[in-house]
């Protein structure tokens, strides 16, 4: 499967499961959890679901410019940043395991790269349809 076609899968599915766990939270979690807890488990829903976009927008973009390593590298970490930022997020706020916010903050650094590689990417695009 090309690249792009992956990673828009994977879009596709990283928005399905934010829907589906924004609604476990705000139905299923809003008595169970507490207030601090509730706002963690939402903070990952709410990244996961921006980020689902975001990867969804390089997959798009990755279909006119399939051979390109930033955004290829850009795609990886962008879902390797909704793997770890918002699953951190989602298994602390469950089990109350503090130490889960530890490794957060790798998916908040994954995220910050993919967004920086896809605006180096933007700014030195040498296709013809670059001022359009």
């Amino acid at each position: 499967m090309p690249s792009c076609r992956r990673y828009l899968c994977l879009a596709a599915l990283s928005a399905f499961t934010g829907v589906a766990f924004g609604a476990f939270g705000a139905h299923g979690l809003r008595d169970v959890l507490d207030s601090y807890h509730l706002a963690v488990y939402k903070t990952g829903v709410e990244y996961q679901m921006w980020h689902a976009l975001g990867l969804g927008l390089i997959a798009t973009w990755m279909r006119s410019d399939p051979e390109s390593p930033r955004l290829l590298w850009a795609a990886r970490l962008m879902f390797f940043g909704i793997l770890v930022f918002s699953g951190s997020l989602y298994l602390l706020s469950l089990t109350g395991i503090r130490w889960f916010g530890a490794i957060t903050p790798f998916g908040g650094m994954a995220f910050l790269v993919a967004w920086l590689l896809l605006a180096i990417h933007s700014c030195k695009s040498t296709h013809s349809d670059q001022d359009a």
